[in-house]
C-alpha cells in the first residue's frame, strides 16, 4: 500500500469523527416563560467538549499528515498501527457526547469524565507508538533520513501529552471539571506554535 492510500483512508475517518461532534450540540426547544439565551447558556458542557475534542482532532489530524509523509512506502505493521489510532480517534464522538452530557450530573460524572480522559490517553499512547515505530524502526522507509536528535525530539514532544492525560484521567475520580480542563489545556498546548515547525507537525500532541 502506498503512503498516499493510506493518508487518504485515514483522512476520511478524521474527517468523519471530527464532524459527528457537532452532532451533540442541540438546538434548544422553544419554551414559555424560559429565555433561549438560559437554554444555550445550560449547554456549556457540550459546548467546552466539543472545541476540547475538535481541536485534539484536528492536531492529530496534521501531526498524522507529518507522521505518513516522512514514508516513501508502508508495511503492514504501519497499517495495524494506523487502524489502532484510527479506532481511538473514531471513538471520540462517543466518549465526548458522554461526558458533555454527565459531567453536570450528580451521578455517573467522574466515570464519563474518566471515559473522556482516558480515551484521549489511549489514543496518545497509540500515536506515539505509531510515531516512534516510524522513526526508529522503519528508517529504511523514510524518504529523506532524520538525524536521531531531532528523531527524538520529535518523540519527546508528543510524549509529553501522556501525563497529563493520565492525571487527569485519575482525578476524574475527584473531579470531573479539573479532568475537563486537563484535556482542554493540553489541547491547547500542542496547538500553540514550536521554535522548529517540522518538528511540531511530526510531533505526537
Amino acid at each position: 500500500m502506498s503512503p498516499a492510500r493510506l493518508e487518504a483512508f485515514s483522512d476520511g475517518v478524521f474527517a468523519i469523527a471530527i464532524t459527528l461532534l457537532v452532532l451533540d450540540i442541540h438546538v434548544p426547544e422553544a419554551r414559555s416563560g424560559v429565555s433561549l439565551a438560559h437554554q444555550l447558556g445550560a449547554q456549556w458542557p457540550s459546548y467546552a467538549a466539543y472545541l476540547t475534542s475538535f481541536l485534539t482532532i484536528g492536531i492529530i489530524w496534521i501531526n498524522h499528515h507529518a507522521m505518513i509523509r516522512r514514508l516513501r512506502a508502508i508495511d503492514h505493521t504501519i497499517m495495524t498501527l494506523n487502524l489502532l489510532l484510527l479506532l481511538t480517534i473514531g471513538v471520540l464522538p462517543f466518549t465526548t457526547a458522554l461526558v458533555a452530557a454527565y459531567v453536570k450530573q450528580g451521578h455517573g460524572q467522574h466515570l464519563a469524565a474518566a471515559i473522556y480522559s482516558g480515551s484521549y490517553l489511549l489514543m496518545s499512547i497509540v500515536f506515539a507508538a505509531t510515531n516512534r515505530h516510524i522513526l526508529f524502526a522503519k528508517v529504511r522507509l523514510h524518504r529523506v533520513e532524520l538525524a536521531e536528535r531531532e528523531r527524538r525530539s520529535i518523540i519527546a514532544r508528543g510524549v509529553a501529552g501522556l501525563a497529563p492525560y493520565l492525571l487527569a484521567t485519575g482525578l476524574a475520580a475527584v473531579s470531573a471539571y479539573a479532568a475537563l480542563a486537563i484535556c482542554g489545556a493540553v489541547a491547547v498546548f500542542y496547538a500553540l506554535p514550536v521554535a522548529s515547525a517540522d518538528s511540531a507537525a511530526a510531533s505526537g500532541g
